[in-house]
């Protein structure tokens, strides 16, 4: 029986050795505990493209009128990529005072209206020219591209199978070594993360009707993969 207690006892530590970040578990007996790492690698199927309309003028109503052309702008850039103008989202609206500090009484100088713009892109070829094209706007900023999977649950499920499986041949290693057989799973923990890059494009402006299209420093390249992480820490039962 004592022989019997240390082999469980040799078990369960190799079950500890290997986990990894696991939460606070009670160790059971005849029980190993195992963490591993998975993973899921994609090539990125949607473009996040963000940028901010941003308008200030001496007036509250010359600033919204500056911002509502700006926005007809946008319309027409979307529209002559073959984009229905309703595919952008807006997150946030804002009109606000602009003070001059300068001085020891802060004076009121004008109006700035603020709008942040999304828009998801299926065809990564456009995202070029209508980077360009809102570049060429003087009212737009803050541009940025991110890339990202449209099924993203789908793929960090992919992570955890991959962890899982991982987890499991991990355990039934440490239960052969012990000369026991690996049972059913009685406890599991999983967290997964997600890499999203985004870049700050830096597209010329161009210098009037008759400038010449320049290719953007990352012409041509590949849009990174997407890797999506997991870690599943798990219990399984011996036999």
């Amino acid at each position: 029986m004592k022989t019997r207690n240390v082999l469980f006892a040799l078990l369960l530590l190799g079950g500890i050795a290997v986990a990894q970040d696991r939460p606070t578990v009670t160790a059971q007996p005849n029980t190993v505990f195992v963490g591993a790492d998975g993973r899921f690698e994609a090539a990125p199927d949607t473009a996040l493209l963000q940028f901010n309309i941003s308008a200030q003028e001496e007036t509250s109503r010359a600033a919204y009128d500056r911002a509502s052309r700006a926005a007809a702008q946008i319309r027409q850039i979307l529209n002559s990529n073959g984009i229905e103008p309703k595919a952008a989202e807006i997150g946030y609206f804002s009109i606000q005072p602009v003070y001059d500090y300068k001085t020891a009484k802060r004076k009121l100088v004008g109006y700035r209206v603020s709008a942040s713009t999304s828009l998801k892109l299926k065809d990564f070829s456009k995202i070029g020219p209508i980077v360009q094209q809102l570049a060429d706007t003087d009212v737009t900023d803050n541009q940025s591209v991110s890339y990202t999977l449209e099924d993203m649950d789908a793929a960090k499920g992919r992570a955890v199978e991959d962890a899982y499986r991982r987890a499991r041949d991990s355990a039934g290693a440490v239960a052969r070594a012990g000369g026991r057989t690996l049972g059913e799973l009685s406890y599991a923990s999983v967290d997964t993360f997600e890499n999203v890059r985004v870049l700050q494009p830096m597209m010329p402006r161009a210098m009037g009707v008759a400038a010449e299209r320049v290719a953007a420093p990352t012409e041509e390249f590949t849009p990174q993969s997407i890797v999506v992480t997991a870690h599943v820490n798990a219990m399984f039962a011996l036999r």
